[in-house]
């Protein structure tokens, strides 16, 4: 199925995200690396996954990214159930990641910096409903203890011109996206999609954090 409204996004210029206010800041809280054990993971909601997942597959210390689905009742997701709006998921990234390299809280401010605007409710960009939502599943106390607080640290700033509505909810389930999703940027660099909606994503990661990337 072709993402909604690419067109009007081609015509209107909707696909990058609105800048927030300032550079924003490391988050306050993080999670100790040296109390975790081995690889973790992150799920993330923030609009079309095709564009979060390329942000995060260019960043150093994360060593896969899947496209998927998360935040509903059922027990199972597929694109065509999910795009219906009724089953409650999101189109989600499941990031995987060393903590000896990079931290949650880095994620996080990746996140919220450059991978989808946080301000927007039930869409991002050209892409309207609820699967589109902007938010964080938790898969621990830790994980929502970084999440809420920088939430809170980036709204004190008044880092963005409207409230941040990104929801943050308890991880149930992560289930993956069709074989067609993944790594759709890589595989389709010049349909007008990527172009318009997620390049301009990964070149603002090079330019925002170049220290962060992977060579």
């Amino acid at each position: 199925m072709f993402r909604q409204m690419v067109t009007l996004a081609l015509l209107a210029g909707l696909g990058c995200s609105a800048a927030p206010r300032m550079a924003l800041p490391a988050p306050a809280q993080d999670i100790d690396p040296g109390k975790v054990k081995g690889r973790q993971k992150a799920v993330l909601a923030g609009g079309c996954f095709w564009c979060t997942e390329a942000v995060f597959e260019a960043v150093a210390g994360v060593e896969k990214v899947v496209s998927g689905y998360s935040g509903g009742d059922l027990a199972s997701a597929t694109y065509e159930m999910v795009g219906s709006g009724r089953t409650k998921h999101a189109e989600s990234i499941e990031v995987t990641y060393d903590p000896a390299k990079i931290s949650y809280g880095r994620i996080l401010q990746i996140f919220f910096a450059v991978a989808h605007d946080p301000t927007q409710l039930n869409r991002q960009g050209p892409d309207y409903g609820p699967q589109y939502r902007s938010a964080i599943f938790c898969a621990n106390e830790d994980e929502k203890r970084v999440a809420a607080g920088y939430i809170a640290q980036l709204e004190q700033a008044k880092a963005f011109s409207g409230k941040i509505v990104t929801e943050l909810a308890p991880l149930k389930a992560f289930y993956p996206a069709e074989d067609y999703h993944q790594d759709f940027v890589k595989r389709n660099p010049n349909h007008p999609y990527v172009v318009v909606n997620s390049s301009p994503k990964v070149a603002k990661l090079r330019k925002e954090f170049p220290a962060l990337l992977k060579p």
